[in-house]
């Protein structure tokens, strides 16, 4: 089965392609709950385990640590080519290829976990990709889900960006951010596993907002995309409002932004 990306997706995939091999900055930040992950899902040697949006292969690094056989999918060609390099420089075995969270290209229960790290809860159409996580996943198999909450830190980075974005579609796309409610988890994966859930925080540190809008606007897809769509002055504009957003979480030392997201965990039917 070829991978292929749905036609609606080919702008995505370049947005978050764009960051390339430096998104990788980004999942460093966030490791702490790419390892809570993880440790819930629990991989045994030899498990079969998709890692969905993979993006530079962090997490399917660490499931591939535990001794699994896993394969990282991703739309962003140019991330996945980023999470080859990295693999094959820590000798890992890992199959990387282009696969569409709402369209993928393996057979029913062909995997013992399915996995995904703040991937999956930016596909396009919601309904689709949950419905093709549970197809993918085996009887007994296992889903763990990394995602954002609909009122963290997270979203309120997304605010400070949104009046610099395209006017939305009317009507307006499914917010990326339901995925950290759970009644809105169980409505989409309900009717498919038995879901258990878990609140998490994981804290971006570094040296002021003006080193996190490097960073973002290096390594972020969706803020780098953004930042490149602008005239110097309303970039200038957004730079500032970023590097402010974030020096509100200012230490002694540094800045220390908690991220709120929701653990999910589930066992197929």
């Amino acid at each position: 089965m070829d991978g292929k990306i749905e036609a609606h997706n080919e702008r995505p995939a370049t947005v978050w392609g764009s960051g390339g091999d430096a998104y990788n900055e980004i999942s460093h930040q966030i490791a702490s709950a790419l390892d809570h992950c993880v440790l819930r899902i629990n991989p045994q040697p030899n498990e079969r385990i998709l890692d969905l949006a993979t993006g530079t292969g962090w997490t399917s690094r660490l499931l591939a640590r535990r001794g699994a056989k896993v394969t990282g999918a991703d739309i962003a060609t140019d991330l996945l080519a980023a999470a080859k390099a990295r693999a094959k420089a820590e000798n890992f075995e890992i199959t990387y290829q282009i696969g569409d969270a709402e369209k993928l290209p393996f057979a029913d229960g062909s995997f013992d976990a399915v996995v995904s790290t703040f991937g999956v809860m930016f596909a396009s159409h919601p309904e689709a990709a949950a419905a093709e996580m549970a197809r993918v996943c085996r009887k007994g198999g296992r889903l763990g889900l990394a995602t954002w909450t609909p009122d963290g830190n997270v979203y309120k980075m997304f605010v400070v960006m949104r009046p610099y974005m395209p006017t939305p579609a009317n009507p307006a796309p499914p917010s990326p951010f339901a995925w950290g409610n759970r009644d809105r988890v169980q409505e989409r994966l309900g009717s498919s596993f038995d879901l258990k859930f878990e609140e998490g925080i994981t804290t971006y540190y570094d040296q002021d907002g003006k080193a996190a809008w490097h960073a973002f606007s290096t390594g972020y897809g969706p803020t780098k995309a953004l930042a490149n769509s602008l005239d110097d002055a309303r970039r200038a504009q957004l730079q500032s409002d970023f590097a402010a957003f974030h020096d509100e979480f200012a230490t002694d030392i540094g800045i220390a932004v908690p991220r709120e997201y929701l653990l999910t965990i589930g066992t197929r039917h």
